[in-house]
């Protein structure tokens, strides 16, 4: 068994950033590795002044539990106080938000519309509303503060004076959810709001009757998101989808009116935006220069002197959600986190962790030889790290850089859930759901001695499905296995998952077949010793399958013994470890699969729900919870 050091004390790469406490030993073979990555992301961000009239930056925070607070930092001296939300953010987060003219901060999610105030330093309103969360805030010439929600288009007003709240429910409804990116309010009080992104839509909303009207026509709707502004004149304008050489829409009362060109945009200033808002001018002129969550760091710079001050500040965190863990070629576990974006490796030799800045979000990683693959959200690109060699800031052209930037695939591939490393060594398959929007994920075949790559699409697979896992047969074959699941925001179109066979080298489709009825998605499958492929779908069905008859010869559900499968975007379910022993990772524990039996028992139960794979390195199964890395050692 590898001895696993449980008395040093690691740190995160970088001066001033947080500690890593040292390994913690769990018994019967468990262990505690710690939070991957101990900081939050912001999810909203303004400059405002508190019941002082002193210069605050209020941050909306978010870590694995979701928005979990809202921090108060001081620009003058960095002293910081968090504001937990007064409702259970169930996981969920802004994804819009509002500084008013009368000073109040103003967000919508988790079901909930919430009202903050600097001067008080208190949530001053909330109120529980239909579900979810705003994708667009704004406010209207009387002060009146309006959200529209997703997944389908839900309206809301609140009369900061009168405190007069109202939800109208959910006005426009599509059989694919919602992403209302775009709500401007007219000066005659009209609200006109933008939907995508299956097909864009503009919504005229009348408060006064709660009644909504779509402005396009089926044949003018197009792939992307509506888009309207509100402008200095009174009325609001939008188009189709956000283009500068579209044609525009002129709003008013109501009514709407094609204008063609429109070149004199003068838009009413409004401090709002998506979760990246970041509006960085306190009243007195000095700005927010720089607000940075892993150094806890504020820095404000004064526009007219040119002289800038750097303040510290701190927050507590869970941490980010951890996408998976792999081995890499150092013999460390690697991984990647999403918001913040960050590459973690775990070396358990030491006990200690390095983690740095990711080039986006690491949905699934993979080993091949003396390299560490990644295939990435968003944009489906595809990485090479060697970690032997030094690491350089991954920028996309410059060749230098390690992890290497090779290819992406958008809009066939968006979001990778599987990257596999074929067993020739140089044949890397990445696969995942396409774009917003869209139907139907494809699959990226990248040759490592060519450095090229050959995208197919989905309708060269199976039309309107995405492959969510794969396994490499012998003879240079493909098994895969399909979700119906499309792009986020798209419209799903198939009614059953399935399994295929292709051919790697020419990319031809061999064969195609629904083994199993009423499968949402296959989750993860792995090749055994005498060639049966051994699978899961939708989380709970074990089955076995035959590549060379062609059907499935085996078949159960483990939900009730087993809770349901490890799980995310790269699900690594099954772990293979010594002399080519199948394990396989349920929210419960850690079991072990016999092949010829065609049976799982459970080795270990878990001290904490197993929520992410996975991988095996000197004699431990690595795993995740949520933030947290853990391992088991392996019974000799």
């Amino acid at each position: 068994m590898t001895f696993i050091p449980l008395i040093l004390t690691s740190l995160l790469a970088g001066a001033g950033e947080p500690v890593h406490p040292a390994t913690e030993d769990l018994g019967n073979g468990f262990a505690h590795h710690g939070v991957a990555t101990p900081v939050s992301n912001h999810r909203g961000t303004v400059a405002t002044v508190d019941g002082q009239g002193r210069n605050v930056a209020l941050v909306w925070l978010f870590d694995h539990t979701g928005g979990y607070a809202l921090l108060m930092i001081s620009a003058d001296t960095g002293e910081s106080e968090q504001f937990p939300p007064p409702f259970d953010p169930e996981g969920d987060c802004p994804y819009s938000s509002i500084l008013s003219t009368g000073n109040k901060y103003y967000t919508h999610f988790a079901n909930h519309f919430c009202e903050f105030d600097p001067v008080e330093g208190a949530f001053t309103f909330f109120r529980k509303t239909s579900p979810q969360m705003a994708m667009s805030m704004t406010e209207d010439d009387n002060g009146l503060i309006w959200s529209v929600t997703y997944p389908q288009s839900g309206v809301v007003s609140f009369d900061p004076e009168t405190r007069e709240f109202k939800d109208y429910g959910h006005v426009y409804k599509q059989d694919w959810v919602q992403y209302p990116r775009a709500v401007a309010v007219d000066d005659a009080s009209w609200v006109y709001f933008g939907v995508g992104f299956t097909a864009s839509q503009i919504v005229a909303f009348d408060p006064r009757s709660g009644e909504a009207r779509p402005i396009l026509s089926e044949a003018e709707r197009a792939k992307g998101s509506g888009y309207v502004y509100r402008d200095m004149d009174g009325k609001v304008y939008g188009q189709v989808v956000r283009d500068d050489a579209a044609d525009w829409y002129e709003f008013y009362r109501g009514e709407d009116r094609k204008i063609g060109k429109h070149e004199q945009i003068n838009p009413k200033p409004v401090i709002t935006g998506t979760q990246k808002l970041f509006h960085r001018r306190f009243p007195d002129g000095r700005r927010v220069a720089e607000c940075d969550l892993v150094k806890r760091e504020l820095v404000v710079e004064d526009p007219e002197t040119g002289q800038s001050k750097s303040v510290r500040f701190d927050y507590t965190s869970e941490g980010a959600r951890v996408m998976g863990v792999a081995a890499a070629p150092d013999d460390t576990i690697c991984g990647g986190t999403m918001f913040p974006m960050r590459f973690f490796s775990y070396n358990p030799r030491t006990d200690r962790w390095t983690n740095r800045d990711a080039y986006s979000q690491w949905n699934t990683v993979a080993r091949q030889g003396d390299c560490f693959f990644v295939g990435g959200y968003p944009g489906g690109f595809l990485l090479e790290w060697d970690p032997a060699r030094e690491w350089v800031t991954t920028e996309k052209g410059n060749n230098d850089s390690n992890p290497l930037f090779l290819t992406q695939c958008k809009p066939t591939i968006n979001r990778p859930h599987e990257l596999l490393a074929c067993p020739d060594g140089k044949t890397l398959v990445l696969a995942g759901t396409p774009d917003y929007g869209y139907t139907g994920g494809g699959l990226l075949i990248w040759d490592r001695e060519t450095r090229s790559g050959r995208l197919i699409e989905h309708t060269a697979v199976i039309p309107e499905h995405s492959t969510m896992c794969l396994v490499a047969l012998p003879g240079g074959k493909l098994l895969g296995g399909t979700t119906t699941t499309p792009g986020t925001g798209g419209e799903m179109k198939a009614e059953n998952s399935e399994l295929y066979i292709m051919d790697i080298a020419t990319g031809k489709l061999e064969w195609h077949g629904a083994v199993l009825p009423d499968v949402h998605g296959y989750t993860d499958m792995c090749l055994g010793p005498t060639g049966l492929v051994y699978g899961f779908a939708d989380r709970a069905r074990f089955f076995v399958f035959n590549p060379a008859e062609r059907k499935v010869v085996h078949e159960e559900n483990t939900q009730d013994r087993f809770g349901l499968t490890a799980m995310h975007q790269g699900p690594r379910v099954f772990v293979v470890g010594r002399e080519g022993a199948i394990y396989v990772l349920f929210h419960k524990g850690i079991a072990r699969l016999d092949p010829a039996a065609f049976e799982i028992k459970l080795l270990a139960e878990s001290p904490v729900p197993i929520g992410q794979g996975g991988a095996y390195l000197h004699g431990r199964i690595y795993f995740c919870t949520t933030s947290h890395v853990y391992s088991w050692a392996v019974p000799e």
